[in-house]
């Protein structure tokens, strides 16, 4: 009987070649499988960027977003000094949590900002939080958490900065009144007003204007060979991650304005479709847009069960109400910040 494996026969030439397609096959899907990594640097300044298990909400963002394309970042901390060198020059493919500026955009690839540092001014009851810039502050001691550059132009506007360990020490500074402001960003304001609403109404005074604002980039070294997919991939992901409440799940908010299909116009979207029987009375805006400077046609709708209505009154009524008496499983209850009142 003749058989098929003979040696320098063709059969088995043939069953050679296709165990080695399989093995090419197998080793191709098991490289686009892995997963990529990235080493990225810098500084400590909660809530935004801080070491594992402290508040880090940008760290958190972009590391979500990542993930979705199989990317993995360990973000190494390092002091204010050591940041822009380290970026520019150092071991590390880039930071999470960059600002733009020319000599960094000649080194690195920058994606679209995901995040808004949007500092306001806060005192306590009863004090003048009208200022519309530093300056007008000048001789005034000002709380500000350190370890991170804020600029040349903050140094120098005139208030006498008293560099706090944490927006915790910064408020416990302003209530022992050893300061009389302290400059806050907006996302750690909603934290204290939504879950210290009565101590935050009682003892603090809250500006409306961003006395400084700064958005957020993630930032690869252009010397990567896949630094353009990395950051296409990121970009790709963000829309996505606001309208699945990824966004409002990282950053403790229950309600964000962002646009969710890219029109231009801004919309306001829910921690979940069970949005309750009133409109929001604080929202959080992931990139500032003032209503003032919107037309009426331009003022944002509302986002809920995957559509878009133009105003609070055309949402239905299905998605106007909550169960007081269970927790919504979509709030994060953990305890990210301990403000002593």
């Amino acid at each position: 009987m003749r058989t098929s494996f003979t040696v320098g026969g063709r059969d088995v030439r043939l069953r050679i070649a296709a165990v080695f397609v399989l093995a090419c096959t197998a080793v191709s899907l098991a490289v686009s499988a892995q997963t990529t990594s990235l080493t990225l640097v810098s500084t400590a300044w909660p809530p935004f960027t801080n070491a594992p298990g402290q508040p880090r909400f940008a760290l958190d963002l972009v590391e979500a977003a990542l993930g979705r394309s199989r990317i993995t970042a360990k973000t190494t901390i390092v002091t204010a000094a050591e940041f822009t060198p380290a970026l520019l020059t150092g071991p590390f493919d880039g930071s999470a949590a960059a600002w733009k500026d020319a000599e960094r955009e000649r080194t690195l690839l920058f994606s679209q900002p995901y995040l808004e540092n949007r500092l306001v001014l806060v005192g306590r009851r009863g004090a003048d939080v009208t200022a519309k810039a530093i300056a007008a502050l000048a001789g005034k001691r000002i709380a500000i958490v350190g370890g991170y550059a804020y600029g040349e132009a903050v140094d120098r506007a005139g208030p006498i900065f008293v560099r706090t360990d944490s927006e915790e020490d910064s408020v416990a500074r302003l209530l022992a009144s050893s300061v009389e402001y302290t400059l806050m960003d907006e996302l750690v304001v909603q934290y204290i007003v939504s879950n210290h609403p009565k101590e935050s109404a009682a003892r603090l005074e809250i500006g409306s204007a961003a006395l400084l604002t700064r958005e957020l980039y993630l930032a690869i070294r252009r010397t990567r060979a896949d630094a353009t997919s990395i950051i296409a991939g990121f970009n790709a992901q963000l829309r996505g991650m606001i309208t699945d409440r990824t966004y409002h799940r990282l950053l403790h908010v229950d309600w964000i304005r962002a646009d969710v299909n890219g029109d231009g116009i801004s919309e306001y979207v829910p921690l979940n479709d069970q949005a309750g029987p009133t409109p929001p009375q604080r929202i959080y805006s992931l990139f500032n847009a003032p209503e003032a400077a919107e037309k009426p046609v331009d003022k944002p709708g509302f986002y809920v069960g995957g559509n878009i209505y133009r105003d609070w009154a055309s949402v239905p009524e299905t998605y106007k109400s909550f169960d007081s008496q269970h927790p919504n499983p979509d709030r994060s209850t953990a305890s990210i910040f301990r403000f002593a009142w």
